[in-house]
């Protein structure tokens, strides 16, 4: 029998296909070899025991893998595989667009004529600014990071990469632009809080593509709404699908549902990726190159 795989929600068609190929998909987790779970899915203790002893792999389909205990799934020796590279350029893409439509009021211009506001074209109607010539600080210098640089540089702004979450404080400031691309972990967890958001120009504005709870989401609304900085993009949220409601009526917001990676190309290659894990794992019984744990050294 071929070993058995829960998906732990629909992926695309040629990555099911990919799948079928080689493993029975189950529709329950339980006694299942080998999980791919999404980001929206916690992968603890009581989910593991839940599956039972007999699962080998869990390939998450994200590059993060803050929904999964790392340490529950070392002691029980499985396999934590995720999916680099491959969503690199479509998130920094994402990035861009919440500067580009911040600095622009490219959205709040498209509520304004939804709206059906009267108006007339003017030298001084719903100005904005460019990007280029702006200082961004790229906070997490990994490939998103340093993906997104390159873009905004390409555009004419001036880029600082800060690496680790202690150098930022100096360099808040100095930045028009605070675009954060870090991890969650408990050191990342409310990284820009009210104290650091009071370091920031009024003219700065803030993006995030990483993971909510990295910005304090209460905080950030306080801050856009008494001026301590000018805006924020968001592509994602502290308790999300939820989202702080103060945020939801201010103009000098840009809310987006999580579409970092949401490019058809992007998602499938992610699944793919899923796919080489778990024949690694349950075919061939070797450690993939997109492991983040494993029961020892490839």
């Amino acid at each position: 029998m071929p070993p058995r795989v829960h998906l732990s929600e629909k992926v695309p068609i040629e990555v099911e296909q990919a799948l079928r190929a080689d493993f029975e998909l189950v529709p329950e987790a339980a006694g299942a070899d080998g999980v791919v779970t999404m980001l929206t899915v916690t992968v603890d203790d009581a989910y593991l025991d839940a599956v039972g002893p007999q699962l080998r792999v869990v390939a998450n389909y994200a590059v993060g893998v803050n929904n999964i205990d790392l340490e529950a799934a070392r002691r029980r020796g499985l396999v934590v595989s995720n999916t680099p590279d491959v969503l690199t350029g479509a998130t920094a893409e994402i990035a861009l667009t919440l500067m580009l439509s911040l600095l622009r009021r490219v959205t709040e211009g498209d509520r304004f004529v939804r709206r059906k506001d009267p108006w007339k074209f003017s030298l001084e109607f719903m100005l904005g600014e460019r990007l280029e010539g702006k200082r961004v600080l790229i906070v997490g210098a990994g490939r998103i990071g340093r993906e997104t640089a390159r873009l905004a540089e390409a555009f004419g702004a001036e880029t600082v990469l800060a690496g680790r979450a202690d150098d930022i404080d100096a360099l808040l400031p100095q930045a028009d632009i605070v675009s954060l691309h870090v991890p969650l972990t408990p050191e990342t967890h409310h990284l820009l809080d009210a104290r650091r958001l009071a370091l920031m120009r009024p003219t700065a504005v803030v993006v995030n593509t990483a993971r909510g709870p990295v910005v304090d989401e209460a905080a950030l609304a306080a801050a856009l709404a008494d001026g301590t900085i000018a805006g924020a993009g968001l592509d994602v949220y502290e308790r999300e699908p939820e989202v702080t409601e103060a945020l939801l009526g201010m103009e000098n917001v840009v809310l987006a549902p999580h579409l970092g990676s949401a490019t058809r190309d992007t998602r499938i290659a992610m699944g793919m990726l899923c796919v080489t894990a778990l024949r690694a794992v349950l075919l061939e019984s070797t450690t993939p190159p997109n492991a983040v744990v494993y029961p020892s050294a490839p």
